[in-house]
C-alpha cells in the first residue's frame, strides 16, 4: 500500500528509485530484502505496464481511491478490534482465555462466543472436539479401515482452532514439538494443524471444566503422573 499510494501509475513507478523505495519499505514495516527491492524496481519497469498517458492517469486516481478506502476500512478494524478487547475483558471467562498461547482478542472472542461460558455444556473433551470438528471419523468393515475428517460440524469454531493452531506454534514450545512429530509421521500442514488442534481443545476443555488457567508445561508433558489434572478419568486427555 505504501508503495502503491507514492506510485500510482506505471510511469511514477519508473521513475522511484532504489533508496527511495527502500524507505517506502522501512515505513510499511518491511525488513531490509535486497531481493525484494530489486524485484519489485524490474516489475515497475516492465514493458506490459506501459500504457496511453490517459489511461495511466485515471488507474492511477482509481488506485489512489482504492488505497484510501483500504486504508478507512483498516481503521475501522483496528477500532473495532479495540472495542471487541474492551468488552471481552469484561467477561469472566477472559482471565481464563487470555491465559492460552496463541489466542489473542479475536480468536478468544470467536472461540467464547461458540462454545459459551456454560461449564457443564460438553461433559468430555471429545464431545468438544466433535462439536468442532477436529477430532476424526474412523471407518472400518471387514479389511477395510480408513479415517476421513468431519463434515457436519461448528465450521466457525473449526476455523477459530486451525488458526489458533498455527498461531500457537511460536508461542508454545510443547505445541511446535507436537506439530513437528506428526509433519515427521508424514501428515501434512493442515492435517498435522488438525491434530495440534484436537490436542488443544481437549486441554482447553479441562481449563473451561476445573476454571483453571492454562499452563502449557503441564499442557504437554509427557509423563504426567496420576495426580496431574489433565488426567481425566484415569486416562490422560488427548
Amino acid at each position: 500500500m505504501v508503495v502503491l499510494g507514492a506510485v500510482p501509475t506505471p510511469t511514477a513507478g519508473r521513475d522511484l528509485t532504489k533508496r527511495r523505495l527502500v524507505a517506502l519499505l522501512h515505513r510499511a514495516g518491511r525488513r531490509n530484502d535486497e531481493k525484494l527491492v530489486d524485484q519489485i524496481l524490474a516489475d515497475l519497469h516492465a514493458p506490459a505496464l506501459t500504457q496511453p498517458r490517459e489511461v495511466e492517469d485515471a488507474l492511477g486516481h482509481a488506485v489512489t481511491g482504492l488505497l484510501g478506502i483500504v486504508a478507512a476500512m483498516h481503521t475501522a478494524v483496528d477500532a473495532l478490534e479495540k472495542e471487541l478487547g474492551e468488552v471481552f475483558d469484561t467477561h469472566p471467562m477472559a482471565p481464563l482465555l487470555r491465559s492460552v498461547p496463541g489466542l489473542g482478542t479475536v480468536l478468544s472472542g470467536r472461540i467464547l462466543a461458540e462454545i459459551g461460558d456454560d461449564a457443564e455444556r460438553f461433559t468430555t473433551p471429545a464431545g468438544l472436539r466433535a462439536f468442532a470438528g477436529t477430532a476424526p471419523i474412523t471407518r472400518a468393515s471387514g479389511r477395510s479401515h480408513y479415517v476421513k475428517a468431519r463434515k457436519v460440524r461448528n465450521k466457525r469454531l473449526g476455523d477459530a482452532c486451525h488458526w489458533w493452531a498455527f498461531s500457537i506454534l511460536t508461542k508454545s514450545p510443547g505445541a511446535r514439538a507436537h506439530y513437528d512429530k506428526r509433519r515427521a509421521m508424514g501428515e501434512r500442514h493442515n492435517a498435522a494443524l488438525r491434530n495440534l488442534a484436537n490436542k488443544l481443545l481437549g486441554r482447553l476443555w479441562w481449563c473451561l471444566k476445573h476454571n483453571e488457567t492454562w499452563d502449557d508445561d503441564r499442557a504437554w508433558t509427557t509423563n504426567a503422573a496420576p495426580a496431574d489434572p489433565l488426567i481425566i478419568g484415569g486416562v490422560r486427555a488427548r
